[in-house]
């Protein structure tokens, strides 16, 4: 049975780090007061609210050493795997609650397949910033609790998941592009799949709700 461990944890210092110093109260508030709680998952780039915070500037020039970023979300109810995607760079995730992460390593993928059995789940208490490194694969959050919520704050450099380029595919990875600085594995039993995404998940679709 799959365990569920704690981003403080010495396990997941390979996957990412959790960044102390940011006082996120105001981004919280603003993500509460201005994002909605869909059934499913939604998942907004950027957000006026959540940029126009006190942080925002810290976490730009501190977190990212001063490249452009944008703070959107990533709201709603899962605790399935579906997909798995990864970025040229980190990405820093902060719950309204407590929230868990499935991620996998990006060495692990072999021509181009993953085997889900190599994924691992971590819990993120509210309101830590939690970093996850450019190498490691991960997707929506997950529900803490078995019939709980997730409002989480996705802060990535500017641009990111905005529409795909057009490109001439040179090799392998090309063909997992699926938005600007995303490329994505699909299970193929996710929807992504059934959009056209590329299936590179191999294994079971992994479902933490029993183990919650």
């Amino acid at each position: 049975m799959m365990k569920i461990y704690s981003v403080t944890d010495k396990e997941f210092a390979p996957y990412g780090k959790v960044l102390e110093g940011y006082d996120v109260k105001e981004l919280m508030k603003a993500l509460d007061e201005s994002t909605p709680l869909p059934e499913g998952v939604g998942y907004v780039p950027s957000v006026a609210a959540l940029e126009y915070t006190n942080v925002f500037g810290k976490l730009q020039n501190n977190a990212y050493g001063g490249m452009p970023i944008q703070i959107g979300y990533c709201n709603g109810h899962n605790t399935k795997l579906n997909c798995l995607e990864y970025h040229r760079d980190s990405e820093l995730n902060i719950g309204l609650g407590d929230f868990i992460l499935l991620v996998a390593k990006a060495d692990d993928i072999v021509d181009g397949k993953l085997d889900t059995s190599r994924v691992m789940a971590f819990k993120a208490k509210a309101e830590q910033v939690v970093e996850v490194y450019a190498t490691t694969l991960h997707y929506a959050p997950c529900n803490a609790e078995k019939n709980g919520w997730f409002k989480v704050i996705i802060v990535l450099p500017k641009g990111t998941n905005g529409p795909v380029p057009e490109i001439t595919a040179l090799n392998a990875e090309d063909k997992t592009l699926r938005a600007c600085n995303k490329w994505l594995l699909a299970h193929k039993d996710s929807a992504e799949a059934g959009e056209g995404a590329y299936v590179g998940l191999s294994g079971e679709n992994i479902d933490i709700a029993d183990i919650l």
